[in-house]
């Protein structure tokens, strides 16, 4: 059986390619894709600390990355594709909440969301050459739960971001998924949400997880839909019910999920 491959087609995974293909494409992400990664990255880095330390953090620690994420999308064969953008107001501040399906969540959402914000991230990926001095410079909040005062510090480096229209991104899953459904959600995003009062944006995050699980090192060609759902706004006195917060926001992620 001849089987026809075209690799502008970014919804062919390798599992349907003939062998001398997925020799070919392998070969290409050795030899081109993974240099071009490695060399972009490692710019990009050294941009955005240069950029912030000017004191232009806000444009430097965000449109550069935005560049730098669609180059590995462009790379890697992954087209991503946008709904919902009439939701959202450039200058309103969002807690934005995205399922977490694999680590290409953080290149489309970064690459195609559209608004300025800062990632709520794991303490540990500080230590991450170039990546976490970039994250560093660029005041994106890495949450540290190690004792009371960190909770408090971590709380505090929020608050100072969250204005002017910058918003923050959170995947409340706390870990990408290990079978393609949703995680349990956890309730930090939510408590930001509470205490600055800000509405809740859900994301929904599909087609990710077929491009780059948790458990596999190198992508493969693939189509990433992102769905920005309605914002969920505080009750008039400027406050959230947490748990009604977390459970409408989940269940509009899940409504653009395939059946799980």
């Amino acid at each position: 059986m001849h089987i026809k491959i075209n690799l502008s087609n970014p919804g062919l995974p390798p599992e349907v390619m003939p062998d001398a293909m997925i020799i070919l494409y392998r070969t290409y992400q050795i030899l081109i894709f993974c240099p071009l990664i490695i060399v972009s990255t490692i710019v990009t880095a050294v941009i955005t600390v240069a950029g912030s330390a000017m004191g232009a953090g806000k444009w430097w620690g965000y449109y550069p990355e935005v560049l730098w994420s669609r180059i590995f999308c462009w790379l890697a064969f992954v087209k991503v594709t946008v709904s919902g953008h009439e939701n959202i107001d450039k200058d309103t501040s969002y807690v934005f909440v995205a399922n977490h399906q694999g680590a290409y969540d953080i290149f489309s959402l970064f690459g195609y969301l559209g608004h300025n914000f800062r990632w709520m991230m794991k303490e540990s990926l500080r230590k991450i050459p170039f990546v976490g001095w970039a994250c560093k410079a660029s005041g994106q909040i890495f949450v540290d739960n190690s004792s009371v005062s960190a909770t408090r510090h971590t709380m505090q480096e929020a608050e100072k971001q969250l204005s002017g229209g910058m918003s923050l991104v959170v995947f409340p899953e706390g870990a990408r998924t290990w079978d393609g459904k949703m995680r349990k959600f956890k309730k930090g995003a939510y408590l930001l949400a509470v205490e600055f009062g800000l509405p809740v944006v859900p994301v929904t995050i599909d087609g990710a997880f077929d491009v780059l699980p948790r458990f596999r090192f190198l992508p493969r060609p693939g189509h990433i839909r992102l769905t920005i759902h309605k914002p969920i706004h505080p009750a008039s006195d400027g406050s959230h019910d947490l748990n009604a917060l977390m459970e409408e926001s989940r269940a509009a992620i899940a409504s653009a999920l395939p059946q799980q």
